[in-house]
């Protein structure tokens, strides 16, 4: 909602600049989604290593309990 009422906004004050942003938004979105993916590929892969490398602690502590 935010959004949409700064673009009413810029759309009042400068309005060829609010619909160049209208087009490209989709298109910087479509550039921009590959690294979006890495980004969660590569959580995914540090959230792996630390439950590997915390696994020993956690069937050490699972037996005290």
């Amino acid at each position: 909602m935010m959004k949409f009422l700064l673009w009413c906004l810029l759309f009042v004050l400068c309005w060829p600049l609010a619909l160049l942003a209208l087009v490209l938004y989709p298109l910087i979105w479509l550039l921009t989604l590959p690294f979006r993916l890495v980004g969660v590929a590569a959580d995914a892969l540090f959230e792996l290593v630390r439950a590997v490398l915390f696994l020993p602690v956690r069937i050490l502590s699972f037996g005290r309990v």
